[in-house]
C-alpha cells in the first residue's frame, strides 16, 4: 500500500513553536502516530488517527527529499525558496552559478560595459544522476524488509551508487519503470555473460546469473533481508555478496553448492493478473491497488536439510531462474553421467551409485560386488526418516513384485536431490515437453 505523505501542517496553537516547526520537514513518509503504526493505513485513517489523538500528539516521520524536480522552475528561472520568506533554496535547486557561454537567462549587458564580453552565468539543475546499469540492481523493497513501496523503486549501481528513492504517480507507472530497467539490466547481464563465456571451457559456462534478495531468518516483521547475487556456472551454484568481475571473484563466493544435489522449488501462491484483486480481497492477501508487487519467492534446498530462500521483483525473473536450474542441471547430469555415494547397512559400508544411463546400482565397497542394480522406471517409490535412512521401492521386471532397498547416509538430503536430479534429467532427455508443462513459475507468465 502506497505511504501517506505529508506535505504540510497548518497548525493553530500557539504552543506549537519555531523549532518543531523547523524540524519537521515538507513531504515527509508518515510512519507512526502517538506510537500507532500507520504504514501501511490509508490516508484518510491517518487524517482521522491524528484529529482524534488529544491535545499531543507525537508523528513519526522518515524525511524525504523536498520535492521532485518537475515541480521546480525551468532552467534560467530564479531560485524557489523552500517557504516563502526563508532566503534558503530548494535542495533540488543549485544555488551556485555555472559556466555557460550560450546563456540568454541572464540581463544583457551595456555595449560599453566592460564585462560585456565576458562569459554569462545561469542557474543550473543538479539532480542528475548517471548510474551504470551493467550489474545492476533495482527495487521496490525497502532496505532489509519486504515491505514493498508500490508507487516507488531505487536503483543501485555495481560500485553502491544510488538513484535514491524515485517516487511515482502511480504504482502502474513504478511497474512500467521496473519493468524496462529490469530489461535493459538483463540485456546487458547477457552481454557480459557472452563475454565471459569465450573465456570458458565448454563444462564451465556460465548459463544464469542475477540479483535476488535472500530471506535471512526470523519471522513476521522481525524478518530481515539481504541483496545477493546468484550465479549458475559449469556444475555449481554460487551465491555471492557482490557480483563476480574477475576470474578469481568466483573463488570468493560465500557459498558454493553442487549443482546435482540441490533442488530448486517455487513456493508462493499464484494467480494470474486478472483474478488477483478478487482472490486478493476474498483471501486477505496485499492491496490489489498496488498492481502486481508481490514477491516472487523461491527455495534452494541444499544438503543437510537446509535451505535458502530468495525472492525476485519480477515474475519473469522467476520463470528465468526456473529455466536456468533446469538447464542448467541437465547439462551437469549429462556431464557427470554418474554419482556415487557411501552409505551403509546393518553394519556394512555400501556405495550406492545413480547413473544416468543405468539407473541405480548398489555394490560393495571392498569387493566391488554388485548386490543390486534397477533402472530409473523401475523406482515406484521412496520413503525416509528425514535424517539418514531411506527406503526405495523397485519393481522386480520377471516377478512384478516390489522389493525394499534400505540404506543409510550420512547427508540423505544431498543424496535425495541427486537421485531427483538424475531423474529429471533423464525425463527431459525423453519427453520436454513434459518437463515444460510443470514449470509452475511459466504457468503463471503464460496466463499472464
Amino acid at each position: 500500500m502506497s505511504s501517506v505523505l505529508v506535505a504540510a501542517i497548518t497548525v493553530q496553537m500557539a504552543a506549537w513553536n519555531t523549532e518543531y516547526r523547523s524540524s519537521y520537514q515538507r513531504y515527509s513518509e508518515t510512519a507512526q502516530v502517538n506510537g500507532i503504526n500507520v504504514e501501511n493505513a490509508t490516508h484518510e485513517e491517518v487524517v482521522h488517527l491524528l484529529r482524534n489523538a488529544g491535545d499531543e500528539v507525537t508523528v513519526t516521520v522518515e524525511y524525504l527529499r523536498e520535492a521532485p524536480s518537475f515541480l521546480k522552475l525551468p532552467l534560467g528561472s530564479p531560485g524557489p525558496s523552500s517557504e516563502p520568506g526563508s532566503g534558503t533554496s530548494s535542495p533540488l535547486f543549485d544555488s551556485g552559478l555555472h559556466l555557460n557561454g550560450n546563456s540568454s537567462n541572464t540581463a544583457p549587458s551595456s555595449p560599453s560595459s566592460p564585462v560585456a564580453n565576458e562569459p554569462k552565468y545561469e542557474k543550473r539543475w543538479l539532480d542528475a544522476v548517471s548510474l551504470p546499469l551493467s550489474m545492476a540492481r533495482v527495487s521496490r523493497c525497502r532496505a532489509g524488509a519486504e515491505k514493498v513501496r508500490c508507487s516507488a523503486l531505487e536503483v543501485q549501481a555495481l560500485d553502491g551508487a544510488s538513484s535514491g528513492i524515485l517516487w511515482f504517480y502511480t504504482a502502474q507507472e513504478s511497474a512500467d519503470w521496473l519493468r524496462a530497467v529490469s530489461a535493459n539490466i538483463s540485456d546487458l547481464t547477457l552481454q557480459n555473460m557472452k563475454m565471459a563465456n569465450k573465456c570458458c571451457s565448454p563444462c564451465d559456462q556460465v548459463i544464469h546469473v542475477g540479483w535476488v534478495r535472500e530471506r535471512l531468518g526470523g519471522a513476521g516483521p522481525s524478518q530481515t533481508f539481504r541483496s545477493k547475487f546468484l550465479a549458475l556456472k559449469g556444475s555449481s551454484f554460487y551465491v555471492f555478496t557482490s557480483p563476480p568481475v574477475s576470474t578469481l571473484d568466483w573463488v570468493r563466493a560465500e557459498k558454493t553448492y553442487n549443482l546435482c544435489e540441490v533442488l530448486f522449488k517455487v513456493h508462493k501462491f499464484w494467480l494470474p493478473d486478472e483474478c488477483w484483486a478478487q482472490a486478493s480481497l476474498c483471501l486477505g492477501l496485499q492491496d490489489p491497488s498496488c498492481g502486481d508487487h508481490r514477491p516472487f519467492c523461491f527455495s534452494v534446498l541444499v544438503g543437510h536439510g537446509r535451505s535458502h530462500v530468495f525472492s525476485v521483483e519480477l515474475g519473469s525473473e522467476l520463470a528465468a531462474w526456473e529455466l536456468s536450474f533446469q538447464r542448467a542441471t541437465f547439462l551437469d547430469v549429462q556431464r557427470t553421467g554418474s554419482k556415487t555415494y557411501m552409505c551403509s547397512w546393518q553394519g556394512d559400508t555400501l556405495c550406492f551409485t545413480v547413473d544416468f544411463a543405468l539407473g541405480f546400482t548398489c555394490f560393495d565397497s571392498k569387493t566391488k560386488n554388485v548386490l543390486w542394480r534397477f533402472k530409473f522406471s523401475q523406482l515406484k517409490g521412496s520413503s525416509d526418516d528425514g535424517k539418514a535412512r531411506v527406503k526405495l521401492l523397485f519393481q522386480n521386471l520377471d516377478t512384478k513384485q516390489i522389493e525394499k532397498k534400505e540404506l543409510e547416509f550420512q547427508d540423505l538430503t544431498a543424496v535425495l536431490h541427486c537421485i531427483h536430479s538424475f531423474i529429471a534429467a533423464k525425463v527431459a532427455s525423453v519427453d520436454p515437453v513434459f518437463i515444460d508443462s510443470q514449470s509452475i513459475a511459466r504457468k503463471y507468465m503464460y496466463s499472464s
